[in-house]
């Protein structure tokens, strides 16, 4: 049985760190994404959401720190980052809301 899912549910939001904002100047745009999302689903969900045409998908999975929280052991959730790299002459604009 598969489920349909919404582009929503695969993009999570933008990353924009000093690392995605130098990506971006290489015409590429970084997002979250859910850790089942694989790459022709994030190709599709962000042509679908922002109406432009994509080149190539990467994917890098970071995994969660062990941190302590109150003396208590912890561990940070894995995160999944997509790195969109666009087509010449589209730009996504990551600090205006859809």
């Amino acid at each position: 049985m598969t489920v349909k899912t919404s582009h929503y549910d695969v993009i999570r939001k933008p990353i924009i760190t000093e690392k995605a904002t130098m990506a971006s100047q290489a015409n590429a745009v970084v997002f979250e994404v859910a850790m089942s999302a694989n790459k022709p689903m994030i190709k599709e969900a962000v042509e679908g959401l922002f109406g432009v045409k994509v080149k190539a998908v990467n994917t890098t999975i970071t995994k969660g720190k062990v941190k302590r929280f109150k003396g208590i052991l912890g561990k940070r959730k894995d995160v999944k980052k997509a790195y969109v790299t666009l087509e010449e002459g589209n730009t996504i604009d990551v600090t205006t809301g859809l």
